[in-house]
């Protein structure tokens, strides 16, 4: 099991500026650390070998601490004990997930020191109950039953000096034989009992400490109200929820400016109580999508303190850098990406050390490479629970998978956080996740169970460096920017540069990311997309700069009604839907995957076609990729291929197609008329290798398969697919200008 953990406040800066680390160590009393760059990171025999370079004068000896991690979403509203002195009313609309679980704290104005304040509680065997101080026992409760995903409305209220006190419930729409509706009223002993000056919190009460909090609900709550007195005399703060939806803001709308705030990201743009199913855009009417969606296992930021930060050298080259941590026990390392310095000369017209073609002018476009780390991708996936919450692997690579200590550490403590292939833990889809927590499977090292039945099993960060390792065996060098960079910047992010280089997996884009690859090839940029299932799903990304993204599925996941962003208002879900397919940006599209075994390709008539002649120079093999530490070849994992219809353009040539792939190998959903066995597609499933130029100048590649990269360091390098990519990558780079009149 990991004893020792971090992250960073960020996952990319510039040269020049400063990074800290935040890091729990669980045994022992000390840590070392040390900067180093990520050359290569997987350990496979087979391969290359693991390589980082440390970088010098950036180690420190620390001493550690435990610092654990509270997940659990609830909401703040400053309507604390200088507006009811001498009681309140309180009423609101209640959405269980979960009302079998004890002590779900529905709204609470509560001092867990003094012992002092008042607790409106969904517990599951008692039902709706009111508890007043320190008592053990509920001061009301109701014989009444709370189903699962209804609304109720609840109300309570007590007055000190009269020592009355009042619960009730009852449901919007009853139509069950349950006893859904209850009261109670009760003459009370109140003369000792005091509200503290704290918050009004929903979803949970405060605990030791006012950052921490307890007994978290369940569920959505909507247009929570607050009044002085029992009897409602004086209104204090009415919340409408429908309002700011793309932040974490709550506004009163009494006029009282008793504005609040939620806490961990609970989900907003979900539908309230008199959502009528007749549209499906909260952007079109706010007023049906007023409630928050709050979960036991929301997190969106761990709260750890800084241990040790680091001024980056304004000349350090731009890269994947980690903080390598290293204790008695245990080892992590914590990656992020460094950025050129923002003062830095003006790129070369060539890159360093790749001359330009025989020939060839140097008038048009000139810099050097870009790598974008698909960081959104690797979110996506941060601390993903698939193998065990939904027995995945054991259907889809047929053999019962292999965990490594960092996915037992996950596995073991959930409060982590999820990734957006799991569930909460009520069985609602989860719709964000965010960088700021230990992401224990965006490590160099790690192995996954997704990656591969032969060889080397990776999957997102790790295997993205077999792309680093083959630019530094090649000596290219090259600068770096993340998903989230692309999302800030947009186009401009990309300016300058000769050629961008994708991961093996890009697959998750917000729309500015998209607007900036798609404008960077339409002026003359070169692309080559080095993966499978990219430019897949459309995300969005906090407005607040949090670093959090968020992804609704639509059909293929979400909930009824929660197809639209809440962050941007966008609709989600597949790009392809939207009306903007990946074949249009890059030639191939999402077709299927298989985790087994990977296979090759096989060259077509294209690849003898003279505009593909600098790719295929100094290969003659009709094979492609036999080899390979993923799955043992250059296709699989994720097959990406052309599709004419879906936008691929009609001069691209298709160099080279995948086969032989075995039967578990699945279609992707959505490119299936309907799920049964029998149904086929018009051919297999097969990854295509596609070249086109673009009107402008430029050009794109794609090799349509997340294994290729795991092929390039085969035979040291020397194989098949080093030559190609290495070919395209220099004439790539080279800035003549491509042409279209030989594809006519």
């Amino acid at each position: 099991m990991k004893t020792l953990l971090g992250y960073s406040d960020t996952l990319s800066l510039r040269a020049g500026g400063a990074i800290g680390f935040k890091v729990s160590l669980e045994a022992g009393s000390h840590f070392d650390a040390q900067i180093v760059r990520i050359v290569h990171g997987d350990t496979n025999p087979a391969g290359p070998g693991y390589r980082e370079d440390e970088v010098d004068g950036a180690s420190w000896h620390l001493s550690g601490r435990r610092q654990p991690v509270h997940c659990g979403s609830c909401a703040l509203l400053p309507a604390g004990a200088d507006g009811t002195p001498g009681g309140f009313a309180f009423e609101m609309l209640v959405w269980p997930t979960t009302p079998t679980k004890p002590d779900q704290v529905l709204a609470s104005l509560w001092s867990a020191r003094s012992r002092e304040g008042f607790q409106l509680i969904l517990d599951g065997s008692s039902g709706l109950v009111l508890r007043l101080g320190g008592a053990t026992r509920p001061a009301l409760s109701l014989n009444a039953t709370m189903l699962q995903r209804r609304w109720y409305r609840v109300r309570a209220a007590f007055d000190i000096a009269t020592g009355r006190a009042e619960l009730s419930q009852w449901p919007l729409q009853p139509c069950f034989p349950t006893k859904e509706q209850g009261a109670d009223t009760r003459i009370l002993d109140l003369s000792h009992f005091a509200l503290p000056a704290a918050p009004l919190v929903l979803a949970a009460r405060t605990g030791e400490t006012p950052d921490q909090f307890e007994g978290f609900f369940n569920g959505k709550l909507e247009t929570p109200q607050l009044w002085a007195g029992p009897d409602g005399q004086t209104l204090l703060g009415a919340w409408d929820f429908s309002h700011g939806i793309p932040t974490d803001r709550l506004q009163d709308i009494s006029g009282n400016g008793r504005h609040g705030r939620t806490w961990q990201l609970p989900t907003r743009g979900t539908t309230g109580h008199n959502w009528t199913g007749k549209i499906r855009a909260w952007t079109q009417d706010p007023s049906q999508y007023g409630a928050i969606h709050f979960h036991d296992d929301d997190l969106q930021d761990a709260g750890w303190d800084d241990d040790f930060a680091w001024q980056v050298p304004s000349d350090l080259p731009s890269g994947v850098y980690a903080a390598r941590l290293r204790s008695k026990d245990d080892e992590d390392h914590i990656p992020f990406v460094v950025r050129p310095h923002a003062d830095a000369d003006a790129r070369p017209p060539h890159a360093e050390g790749v001359a330009p073609a025989p020939g060839r002018s140097a008038t048009s476009r000139s810099g050097r490479l870009l790598f974008i780390v698909p960081t959104a991708s690797y979110l996506a996936y941060a601390n993903e629970h698939m193998a065990l919450d939904y027995a995945f692997a054991e259907r889809v690579h047929d053999h019962v998978p292999v965990l490594g200590p960092n996915e037992l550490h996950v596995a073991a403590h959930r409060e982590l956080g999820n990734s957006l292939y799991d569930m909460h833990s009520d069985g609602s889809p989860v719709y964000r996740s965010s960088r700021r927590r230990p992401i224990l499977n965006m490590r160099p090292k790690v192995q996954s169970w997704l990656g591969g039945g032969v060889g080397s099993g990776l999957w997102q960060l790790n295997a993205d460096t077999h792309l680093l390792g083959w630019l530094a065996q090649e000596n290219i060098p090259y600068d770096c920017v993340t998903d989230e960079d692309l999302d800030i910047e947009g186009t401009a992010s990309l300016a300058g540069y000769g050629c961008v280089m994708t991961g093996s997996h890009p697959e998750y884009w917000s729309t500015r990311m998209r607007d900036a690859l798609d404008g960077y090839r339409d002026t003359g940029g070169r692309i080559m997309y080095m993966g499978g299932n990219g430019l897949y799903w459309r995300i969005a990304y906090d407005p607040a700069g949090s670093g959090t993204i968020e992804v609704r599925r639509g059909e293929n996941g979400s909930a009824p009604g929660d197809s639209f962003h809440a962050f941007s208002g966008e609709l989600g879900g597949l790009w392809r839907r939207i009306g903007r397919p990946p074949q249009e940006a890059v030639g191939v599209g999402f077709i299927g995957q298989g985790f087994d075994v990977c296979s090759y390709y096989r060259r077509l008539p294209d690849s003898r076609d003279k505009r593909a002649a600098f790719i295929f120079d100094g290969v003659d093999d009709e094979i492609i990729g036999d080899f390979g530490l993923i799955g043992g070849g250059a296709a699989g994992i994720e097959l990406d291929r052309a599709d004419f219809r879906e936008g691929t353009p009609p001069h691209a040539l298709v160099l080279a197609r995948s086969e032989g792939h075995s039967n578990n190998y699945l279609t992707s959903l959505d490119m299936l008329p309907i799920n049964c066995l029998g149904t086929e597609l018009a051919a297999p499933i097969h990854a295509d290798l596609v070249f086109f130029e673009t009107a402008s100048g430029g050009a794109v590649f794609s090799t349509g398969s997340i294994a290729w990269a795991g092929s390039l360091s085969h035979d040291g390098y020397r194989n098949n697919v080093a030559r190609i990519t290495g070919n395209v990558l220099r004439r790539f780079l080279d800035p003549t200008l491509f042409s279209l009149k030989d594809s006519l």
